[in-house]
């Protein structure tokens, strides 16, 4: 089954907590992002905390994932690079891209891994189709990707795309951590040190790049409310 026809719905059952919502207004180094992940992911494994959507900025910096191909590092000496247990490729992160790091407990919900990259995704097609901007899947490389008919066509004559949002994801003992990433207006030429998520004949895009003057805090809200749909209730924590 494609996971465009999965039942994208991840709602917990009813007598659950709803999720905290945590939004840092300051650039969060990477190391301390994932030790904090370590540390909440223990704790809603062992029911002491409930889950967690933390939303935050980078300072400029490439992450590797567990499938990275050392040749797609172009410029090894531009940014700092972190090895992650995250799935995927290279990846880069940065001032004007919206992280979410998103530790929900599957055991709650549904254990099935692709129906929660399809749900993930689900969260951000939502979120551009909010702003009038079509996101789309393509099962053959996860994240989210708008196509871009005033670009040349690819050389087999397709119509040429954009990635918008990636996705890396990491479970242990069924709670989830890593997440999603939204170009809301990054520095688009900080890509070009790497390949993205390994595949080279796709562009990377922003919501700026796309004519949109958009805001973080209006993503953010509409960011919100997309998860809401899918994976229910969420409280502020800030």
């Amino acid at each position: 089954m494609l996971r465009t026809d999965l039942d994208h719905s991840m709602h917990t059952r009813e007598d659950c907590p709803p999720v905290r919502w945590r939004v840092s207004d300051a650039l969060v180094g990477y190391e301390d992002a994932v030790a904090e992940m370590e540390h909440q992911v223990g704790l809603i494994a062992d029911g002491k905390a409930d889950e967690l959507v933390w939303l935050v900025e980078h300072p400029p910096l490439y992450t590797a994932g567990t499938s990275a191909d050392a040749k797609d590092l172009i410029e090894p000496d531009r940014f700092p690079v972190f090895a992650t247990g995250r799935g995927g490729e290279y990846t880069y992160h940065g001032p004007g891209q919206r992280v979410a790091y998103v530790m929900l407990d599957l055991k709650r919900r549904r254990q099935d891994v692709r129906a929660y990259v399809a749900a993930l995704e689900e969260v951000v097609i939502r979120t551009l189709d909010s702003m009038n901007v079509k996101g789309e899947r393509r099962e053959d490389r996860v994240g989210v990707w708008v196509r871009r008919p005033d670009r040349p066509q690819l050389p087999d004559g397709t119509v040429a795309e954009d990635k918008i949002a990636a996705l890396g994801i990491r479970l242990r003992r069924w709670v989830s951590f890593h997440g999603l990433s939204i170009n809301v207006d990054p520095d688009l030429t900080h890509f070009t040190g790497i390949v993205p998520c390994g595949i080279s004949a796709y562009g990377v895009t922003s919501l700026v790049d796309l004519g949109l003057p958009v805001m973080m805090a209006d993503v953010d809200m509409r960011l919100r409310e997309a998860f809401e749909d899918v994976f229910g209730p969420t409280i502020s924590e800030n």
